[in-house]
C-alpha cells in the first residue's frame, strides 16, 4: 500500500494542474474575444460553422462543443442577433435545421483566426511535439475516466 496520501499523489496534482490551467485559460479567453463583442464560446461555435458551408445541425454542434442542446440554442440566438449565423431548413427534412455561417460571420472568423493562431502558439510555446503527444494521451484517459464516472453518477 503507497504511504502517500491521496490528496498528495502525482495524479491528484496533475489533476489540479489541468484544473488551474482551463481556469487560467478561460481568464485569457474572455479579454481576448471581447475585442470583437464575443465570448469563447460564441467564436468556438461560429468557428466550426465557418468551416461547414452547408452548415451543422445543433446536435452535431453539442457534440463538437461538448455541451448540452439548450446552451447551443443560447449560443446560437446571441450569434443570430448579431448576424453571424442564420438558422436554415435542411433539404432533406425541413424539420431539422443547420446552423450556418452569415458572410459577415466568416468574415470575423477570418480576422479573429490569425490572432487566435498566434495566440494558441504562445500558450503552448515550449512544449515538445513528445510533451504535447503525452499531455494529449493523458488528457484523453480523464476525459473517458470522467465520462465513465459522469454515466456511473446518473445511472440508477
Amino acid at each position: 500500500m503507497s504511504s502517500v496520501a491521496p490528496t498528495e499523489s502525482p495524479q491528484y496534482r496533475a489533476l489540479l494542474q489541468v484544473l488551474r490551467t482551463a481556469e487560467s485559460l478561460w481568464s485569457v479567453s474572455r479579454p481576448f474575444f471581447e475585442r470583437w463583442a464575443l465570448s469563447s464560446a460564441q467564436f468556438n461555435l461560429l468557428n466550426l460553422v465557418a468551416d461547414h458551408p452547408e452548415g451543422l445541425a445543433q446536435v452535431e454542434l453539442s457534440r463538437e462543443l461538448l455541451t448540452h442542446r439548450s446552451n447551443v440554442t443560447g449560443l446560437v440566438d446571441r450569434l443570430e442577433k448579431k448576424d453571424l449565423v442564420i438558422r436554415k431548413a435542411a433539404a432533406a427534412d425541413r424539420r431539422l435545421w443547420r446552423v450556418v455561417a452569415t458572410p459577415q460571420g466568416r468574415s470575423l472568423v477570418d480576422e479573429i483566426r490569425p490572432a487566435y493562431h498566434a495566440a494558441v502558439l504562445r500558450v503552448v510555446e515550449g512544449i515538445s511535439d513528445a510533451e504535447a503527444e503525452g499531455l494529449f494521451r493523458a488528457l484523453s484517459f480523464m476525459e473517458a475516466n470522467g465520462q465513465r464516472l459522469a454515466v456511473q453518477e446518473t445511472s440508477p
